[in-house]
């Protein structure tokens, strides 16, 4: 059995909790209704900050009704078995939901930010934030008005833990990507880095990523069934 697992996880496998994924092959992603450079860029934020932050707290509003499901916490499973067997699970998310905590997660690295956390533009501070932000809001750090914002990455910023998520490919026996669409770098040639550092490589998906045939295993269907399947095959093997 492998003993260093990296998992990176998109929108796919919190879709059966009801939040939407960003694109998909059917073009009914999130991306597909609005346009991302309206809402989710620096620009966007300074030129219409009410239109920016009022798409997030609709999208926020909508993570606190969620709630994790068997994908979520078959990982959550996964990653306690793993500690307990001396191995180690390394969990990165493109997605900023909190629903990997839920479950009960331990470790998670979110590459893109965290939605129920705002982020001053003014002195940078991070703070937890499940209420609706606005431009008014006013700084408890620094006090200074207008400079709160989401805590995720927008278009054209910068993943954030890069150099710890190369560290975790380099050490690890197993990728396993699932529910991810394999279009958006740099999250999608995480498999070619894998492959790069001669680790074996999983796609678990509801349909075929854009990067499928850099996987030397695929499992098709709803996270929900495949993921807590693959788990049991896993810590049974």
């Amino acid at each position: 059995m492998a003993r260093s697992v990296f998992v990176l996880t998109g929108a796919g496998i919190s879709a059966e909790s009801g939040l939407g994924t960003f694109r998909d092959k059917d073009g009914q992603g999130i991306w597909a209704r609005f346009d991302p450079m309206k809402l989710a860029t620096p620009e966007a934020f300074t030129r219409d900050p009410d239109n920016a932050l009022g798409f997030y707290n609709l999208r926020r509003r909508n993570l606190l009704n969620a709630k994790p499901n068997a994908a979520h916490q078959a990982l959550a499973r996964l990653e306690q078995a793993l500690a307990e067997r001396g191995g180690h699970l390394t969990l990165v998310t493109q997605n900023i939901d909190d629903l990997h905590e839920r479950a009960g997660s331990r470790r998670v690295i979110h590459m893109h930010g965290e939605l129920l956390k705002a982020r001053c533009q003014h002195c940078g501070s991070v703070r937890l934030w499940a209420e609706d932000l606005s431009p008014s809001d006013v700084c408890p750090d620094c006090g200074r008005v207008g400079g709160l914002r989401p805590h995720v990455v927008w278009f054209g910023e910068m993943p954030l833990f890069m150099d710890d998520i190369d560290r975790a490919l380099r050490r690890a026996d197993l990728f396993v990507a699932i529910g991810t669409s394999g279009a958006v770098y740099p999250a999608a040639g995480f498999v070619a880095e894998a492959r790069g550092y001669r680790v074996r490589t999983c796609e678990i998906n509801l349909e075929a990523a854009d990067n499928a045939d850099l996987f030397d295993e695929e499992r098709l269907g709803p996270a929900s069934e495949t993921v807590p399947a693959w788990v049991d095959e896993l810590l049974g093997a």
